[in-house]
């Protein structure tokens, strides 16, 4: 039983990184004139005759003559662009090392592309399965088959304008590039093993079938002979062509020329035959009998000879011996043998028997229906008598997927851009035009099959009623021989090309370094020819030979080239949509709608021709993607996905912007304050920590910073401090943005920060800062910031004893004091921090302060309903602070505080009355140096001094009096009763936190608000240091003013 023989076509050149019409282009500043000349040193433009060699030009460019070194003039660039290339070294051909000629000469749209997709797209499938094809499809569902897989590819040439490789990297990224890339190049290696085993199966069975290594004695034994003999004779054409590559691509390419005018011949000998041959098969009945190999030419049971009745070489194929009482096959016995013509001929009218398919399973015996015949009762011995049979099960779709290989050779062109002379408009025109011809060939052919052989001659795949020929051949004029010699060159070249372009696809994507593994693949010859990628290939292709099945190397070369041609037609779309303002296509008839319509028809052929292999296909290269995404070289390309990232972030903003999110939807988007160290290093790297482990990476993070001065005198700073911030930001796994900004001073910074940071709908709601070292650091302003803006405030104290992302807090307690109500963020955070695996083991706690006039019990249950409804897993207790008398030692505490900010007052006023001091001296010795220049009949009454010396000295004396009293007041001043009550709050808190709290990992605690009167902020400050004093790990809270937690989900 023979297998099938899909072969098809695919040439790759080996130039992959291609000019085309989105190419962007570099132009690097120049520092000096192209001819070397020194620069102008002369303050005079137009003095010397040396200025002609500058980039600017003389007097006439003087206005410029400051942007020059960074601004090249217009003369300059397009100087630059005309001498611009971008073939890759490496990636030409062999023959341009070898010689010393320069260049090849650019090849036309004939030439360069029509001849070499022809030359592709003609190939072993028009030769060896399309009549197999039409006689099991029938003529209409052939031109079906023909019509999806056109419609499929004419789109995919209006994308093409580059090598496929370098289009998909530089249009979809890296990622996608390197993982269709590496698929594509697997296509390509793939299509080298299916070229060299159609080479082998032409060789042993139409040209030299006795050269077979492993002959079968039963016919049951022959598939797995043909194997062997694929596989013996396969790996020594592999290691033949590998070396014919090695020693010189240019030989490939010279005999090229010969393919392609085989190819040419062939398909007009079918042409001249069509009306020329007619030849006899033999049918037993309606049953079709072999001819090949059994040298029998009489297609008769017995005849007469010499009047005596004998037996025929056809009788011993179908009986146990020559004997007429021999016992014979049941239906061999019962039916006639019959002579009919294989090929009638246009004017037979068979075309009405083939408009129709004829599909069945393995092991069917093809059969003429429109013959009579007797049938036999016991066909189970059938299959082992030498009857032409299916040797696959057949339907409409596994027809489509055999077919499909026939038109990877579009891509021909494409794959050759870099020789041509303008590949823009050539490469769409000459694949067009190549399309339609090789269109008009294969359904001419279709239809021409169907109209001149007969039905059952078009099933017998390997030509076995005809004498073991092809059956193209025997239609062909004037021999048989003509198609079989160039279906075998056609092979050959075919293998050739793949094994040529495949290793310098895999030397482009090397080179890339997007996967690190492959850079040992870039290197090659010292010429360029990528040795080692070659190496790579032929192991690859020795897979495939291996496999040595046909049937099971199309579909998967056909996978990886579909997947490739779906990206083609995706990142052209995707530019389109888009309006990248670099995607300028200069073919006029593109319309984005063709790619999509040639997308979608990729992955439905994937699906239709094998399911199964498309997911495989698939699975590979996603595997490929991630890796490339995890561990990856970064390229930025300008690729179109982060075009379409842009656009849907811009969409989703927008929609953002329509409404507020409702209290299920939000979550704090955080704003992180970071202080900075002399050297623009992260002080406090745990508070990212935090901010990871409560985000968890979801939502938005913004982290950033403020440097004291000017942008204009910070720049430099302020870039090494982001750095420094995204580097602690890698390293902590925070992910989010970073933002520096400079300003006058501090306060302003942040409160820029805080107004100004995130974009639309995407703002922050949260600001998380950590504990100020000092009081100078960080003033009341902050609190208010926030308050005015609606945002919540989370202060971290100690949060150098935070815990980092490694470790992991063993059983302990998250406790929240929630004394007032501001949104029910108290009760957020901590169900936000258990989801991380830092705070995954500690339970909550929730600790609510109860007055003298409050029901303690029913607080707590209310509280715990109030918890079953929020869905929250937490502990209630409820603390009772019942009215005591003010201690002693809150009120010299209030009164410490009191006189303490009273001296800094006293300390402030004292500096702003020493720097009048110094501008009245100041101003007296500016008036008398004035008076001394004076000339003679200058009188007195012309200088006018504001200070006298008697009233400066009185003004003196008066202030150090008022200080004297100052100093005086704040040891005999008493304590302000509302402090006093404040103070008493914070003492009296803070011991019944530190008592209930003091050994949780970590404590939430309400934010009281700042004084209404900024003039007490360092009072403030004082008081949330008495309420925090004693404990470890503490989160202040402070509400933005809104609902942030709700009972429905």
């Amino acid at each position: 039983m023979r297998r099938i023989c899909v072969c098809s076509w695919f040439i790759q050149n080996s130039h992959y990184k291609r000019k085309y019409h989105q190419t962007s282009i570099t132009i690097m500043a120049p520092q000096c004139p192209s001819d070397g000349m020194p620069k102008e040193s002369s303050p005079f433009i137009n003095n010397t005759d040396n200025d002609k060699g500058n980039l600017y030009d003389g007097k006439n460019m003087a206005l410029f003559e400051e942007e020059m070194d960074s601004n090249p003039m217009v003369s300059s660039l397009l100087n630059k662009l005309a001498n611009y290339t971008n073939l890759t070294q490496g990636v030409k051909e062999h023959e341009e090392a070898d010689d010393d000629e320069g260049p090849s000469p650019a090849l036309g749209t004939l030439i360069g592309v029509y001849l070499p997709c022809l030359q592709n797209i003609l190939g072993v499938i028009l030769f060896l399965r399309l009549t197999w094809i039409v006689g099991t499809a029938g003529i209409m569902e052939s031109l079906a088959i023909v019509a999806v897989v056109v419609t499929d590819s004419v789109p995919r040439c209006w994308s093409v304008a580059g090598g496929s490789y370098y289009m998909i990297s530089r249009s979809l990224g890296p990622e996608f590039g390197g993982a269709v890339g590496l698929c594509f190049y697997l296509g390509t290696t793939f299509a080298g093993s299916m070229y060299i085993l159609g080479t082998i199966e032409i060789l042993l069975t139409y040209i030299v079938p006795s050269a077979a290594i492993f002959k079968a004695e039963k016919k049951e034994d022959e598939a797995e002979a043909l194997l062997n003999n694929m596989r013996v004779y396969g790996t020594c054409c592999l290691t033949l062509m590998s070396l014919v590559v090695f020693v010189g691509v240019k030989y490939v390419n010279k005999l090229a020329l010969v393919f392609l005018a085989c190819v040419i011949l062939s398909i007009l000998a079918i042409y001249a035959g069509v009306i020329k041959t007619i030849t006899h098969i033999t049918l037993t009945s309606d049953h079709t009998s072999p001819q090949n190999n059994h040298n029998f030419d009489q297609c008769l049971k017995t005849m007469e000879v010499d009047n005596v009745t004998v037996t025929t070489k056809l009788w011993s194929l179908f009986c146990d011996s020559p004997d007429l009482n021999a016992t014979c096959n049941e239906y061999f016995t019962l039916n006639n043998v019959t002579v009919i013509q294989g090929i009638p001929g246009l004017t037979s009218g068979v075309i009405r028997d083939n408009i129709w398919g004829d599909y069945g399973p393995n092991g069917m015996l093809v059969e003429n229906k429109h013959q009579a015949s007797e049938p036999a009762a016991d066909t189970s011995q059938d299959i082992y008598m030498p009857y032409v049979a299916n040797d696959i099960t057949t339907f409409f779709t596994l027809l489509v997927g055999i077919y499909f290989p026939s038109v990877t050779g579009i891509m021909a062109g494409s794959n050759r851009s870099g020789d041509l002379r303008d590949a823009q408009k050539s490469i769409p025109i000459g694949t067009i035009m190549a399309i339609a011809t090789t269109t008009f060939i294969y359904i001419s052919s279709v239809i021409l099959f169907g109209a001149c052989i007969e039905g059952v001659v078009l099933r017998d795949k390997f030509g076995d009623s005809v004498k073991g020929n092809l059956v193209i051949g025997i239609l062909a004029w004037p021999s048989p021989w003509v198609i079989v010699i160039g279906s075998f060159f056609s092979c050959c070249g075919a293998g050739l090309q793949s094994l040529t372009g495949a290793p310098r696809l895999l030397q482009a994507i090397a080179r890339d370094g997007i996967v690190p593994f492959l850079q040992v693949f870039g290197h090659g010859k010292a010429n360029g020819e990528p040795t080692w990628a070659l190496l790579l290939t032929g192991g690859i292709c020795e897979i495939g030979i291996l496999i040595a099945s046909l049937d099971a190397v199309a579909p998967i070369l056909s996978m990886f080239f579909l997947m490739c041609y779906l990206f083609v037609n995706l990142a052209c779309a995707l530019q389109t949509l888009l309006r990248t303002p670099n995607w300028r296509p200069r073919f006029k008839f593109y319309h984005w709608a063709l790619s999509f319509l040639g997308a979608s028809l990729c992955l439905s052929l994937m699906f239709i021709s094998s399911w199964y292999y498309a997911l495989v296909a698939m699975l590979i290269a996603g595997c490929i993607y991630k890796y490339i995404e995890y561990r990856g070289a970064e390229k930025e390309w300008g690729d179109g996905i982060n075009g379409l990232s842009l656009n849907a972030a811009r969409y989703a903003l927008i929609r953002l912007e329509e409404a507020p999110p409702h209290t299920k939807n939000w979550r704090p988007q955080m704003l992180l304050l970071l202080n900075l160290d002399s050297d623009h290093a992260v002080k406090h790297p745990r508070l990212l920590s935090f901010c990871t482990q409560l985000k968890a990476g979801k939502g938005l993070t913004i982290v950033g910073s403020v440097l004291e001065g000017t942008y204009m005198t910070k720049e430099a700073e302020v870039k090494k401090a982001e750095q420094n911030i995204k580097s602690s930001m890698t390293t902590e796994r925070t992910k989010g943005f970073c933002h520096v900004v400079a300003s006058s001073n501090l306060r302003d910074g942040f409160s820029h920060l805080i107004q100004t940071a995130g974009l639309g709908g995407m703002k922050h709601n949260t600001v998380l800062m950590a504990w100020p070292g000092t009081w100078k650091q960080w003033r009341a302003f902050t609190v208010r910031e926030t308050t005015a803006a609606h945002q919540a405030l989370l202060v971290a104290k100690n949060v150098d004893s935070f815990p980092t992302n490694a470790d992991r807090l063993g059983q302990g307690t998250i406790d929240v004091w929630w004394v007032v109500h501001d949104g029910g963020l108290l009760m957020l955070l901590p169900f936000l921090l258990r989801q991380h695996k830092v705070w995954r083991k500690c339970k909550m706690r929730i600790f609510t302060v109860a007055n003298m006039d409050d029901n303690s019990i029913q607080m707590k249950k209310d509280l715990q309903m109030f918890l079953y409804h929020l869905r929250l897993d937490a502990e209630v207790e409820v603390v009772e602070m019942h009215d005591s008398d003010i201690s002693a030692f809150t009120y010299e505490k209030t009164l410490v505080m009191e006189q303490r900010s009273q001296m800094l007052k006293q300390m402030q006023l004292s500096r702003t009355e020493r720097e009048r001091e110094a501008q009245l001296i100041h101003d007296r010795n500016t008036a008398s140096h004035a008076a001394l220049n004076d000339k003679a009949d200058a009188g007195p009454d012309r200088v006018h001094m504001t200070w006298t010396k008697d009233k400066f000295l009185t003004e003196r004396n008066r202030n150090r009096a008022e200080a004297s009293m100052g100093v005086r007041d704040i040891f005999n001043m008493k304590p302000n009763q509302s402090n006093v009550r404040r103070m008493h709050t914070a003492v009296k808190l803070n011991e019944v936190v530190v008592n209930k709290s003091q050994g949780a990992h970590l404590v939430l605690l309400n934010m009281p608000g700042p004084p209404k009167n900024r003039g007490g902020d360092e009072n403030y400050m004082e008081f949330l240091e008495v309420l925090l004093e004693g404990l470890n790990r503490v989160l202040l809270v402070r509400g933005g003013g809104r609902e942030v937690i709700t009972i429905y989900s």
